[in-house]
């Protein structure tokens, strides 16, 4: 059986039944079946969770039976297509979501005369560009959680709006690398080429341009340019890029040729410590005229920046969304509860709360619920009887980021911390030995790095600490 027929076959009839077509999920699983591969392997394929693929998985085998007129599982898909009787299986004529009918009479071992979705041309199409994919440095995720509004927002910046340049900030653990290899899966085809570099052993600028060269020109020497760029209606043919060319030019050159999706995770690592945020450590200015070209260059590539805080040029490129945008990636609110379920831990009316205290964050939130069934079977109530919210393996986590803020930063986190709400910054705290233009650049170096929230109240805005920062605060800051 060809597993790529039936993947054609499938699509047809959800297509017909839907207006859609096979989703890269859903693609997964009917590949995953035919190998007998088990939800949690397919999970793992897709970076996604075992509970979200099953119910992917159970509306699928719906749709398929409805437009097979025949009961279809994920237990008995294989039977069914192995069976003679289905080779030659006349398929029903299906209605699609216009109220058009489609006869689909095709015999899924032979596919002489294969159906066409509605609207699809009677010339077959070329089949999909395979990019060239370099994940090396990317890191394994086994779950992914529902990050739906996200990912929509970033495709949309990459695949409609043609942005340049897209940070993805977030605190450690809120699963930035997980949506940026799940983004991979939704858009790949879309690009001629793809890599993933981490920048976490802080590498000059002219080694990662030098390892980017290599790659893309791999490209280069088996593939033919693409069309030329469009603006305003005009055509415009960039230069062929010379392989010999290198450094930031170079680079520049080869996503003008090719769409390229360059990701750069860690970028906090090419930062200094002790120091506000966004500022580079000595030697690493020159990444800051990088980020910049990429974005202010005329080019149908995108680099993706992964990091803990934002890069000091950012805020003036995102004057123009097509050079640059910014995704900063905050907790699960109640999708978070599936970490719960997985951890075994019973349902209980203190979820929301848990949730609302580690404030969704996924590395938080998992490595809480293995202390509670590890420590306290489980129960939740005896984990919240404590008088002060319990870290424990979390201040590992959180001393990471708070070892590269400044005196200024730190003294202003303190302040936040010991109000019982949150407060106003119109005037700089009498108590803190700072002067106002200091305050305030703390403050803002603090956002960068997403360890303050901001809360609107009406035309006011008011600034406090989250839970568990304020408590880890309260520890180890005096």
């Amino acid at each position: 059986m060809d597993i790529a027929e039936v993947l054609t076959l499938a699509d047809e009839l959800i297509f017909a039944k839907t207006g859609k077509h096979l989703d890269y999920v859903q693609e997964a699983i009917l590949r995953g079946t035919l190998q007998d591969i088990t939800y949690t392997q397919i999970a793992q394929e897709v970076y996604s969770s075992p509970s979200h693929v099953r119910n992917v998985g159970s509306q699928l085998w719906k749709l398929l039976s409805k437009a097979l007129k025949k009961n279809i599982t994920k237990n008995n898909f294989r039977t069914v297509l192995e069976k003679a009787s289905f080779y030659n299986y006349q398929l029903a004529i299906v209605e699609n979501v216009t109220g058009e009918n489609i006869t689909v009479n095709h015999n899924v071992n032979i596919c002489h005369e294969k159906a066409r979705s509605p609207k699809t041309p009677q010339n077959p199409q070329p089949i999909a560009k395979q990019p060239r994919i370099d994940l090396d440095d990317a890191p394994e995720i086994s779950t992914f959680y529902d990050r739906t509004s996200e990912l929509t927002t970033l495709k949309q910046w990459i695949l409609e709006n043609r942005t340049r340049l897209i940070s993805i900030l977030g605190l450690s653990g809120s699963g930035k690398s997980a949506i940026a290899l799940q983004l991979i899966q939704h858009i790949q085809y879309e690009f001629d080429c793809i890599i993933w570099r981490s920048l976490r052993d802080a590498p000059p600028l002219q080694t990662l341009q030098t390892d980017l060269i290599q790659f893309l020109s791999q490209q280069q020497e088996t593939n033919p340019p693409n069309p030329p760029l469009s603006r305003g209606g005009e055509d415009i043919q960039p230069p062929s890029p010379p392989l010999s060319k290198g450094g930031l030019g170079g680079v520049i050159n080869y996503l003008r040729s090719h769409r390229c999706l360059i990701i750069l995770d860690d970028v906090q690592t090419i930062f200094s410590s002790q120091q506000l945020a966004g500022n580079y450590k000595q030697g690493y200015e020159n990444y800051g005229t990088f980020f910049k070209q990429i974005a202010e260059s005329c080019h149908n590539s995108c680099l993706v920046l992964i990091s803990w805080e934002k890069p000091r040029e950012i805020a003036a490129l995102e004057s123009h969304p097509k050079n640059c945008q910014t995704l900063q990636l905050n907790g699960l609110g109640e999708a978070a509860r599936e970490i719960f379920t997985e951890k075994g831990i019973a349902e209980s009316e203190k979820w929301s709360e848990l949730i609302d205290l580690y404030r969704g964050n996924p590395l938080w939130l998992n490595t809480v619920a293995a202390a509670i069934q590890d420590l306290f079977s489980g129960n939740i109530y005896e984990f919240l009887s404590y008088d002060s919210l319990v870290l424990g393996d979390l201040e590992y986590l959180l001393h990471q980021h708070f070892q590269r803020l400044s005196d200024s930063e730190k003294q202003v986190m303190s302040w936040l911390t010991n109000q019982n709400k949150a407060v106003e910054i119109s005037q700089k705290p009498a108590l803190l030995e700072l002067s106002p233009s200091d305050f305030l650049k703390a403050v803002e170096s603090l956002r960068r790095r997403l360890l303050i929230e901001k809360v609107q109240k009406g035309d006011r805005a008011i600034f406090t600490v989250q839970p568990a920062i304020a408590e880890y605060i309260k520890t180890n800051i005096k």
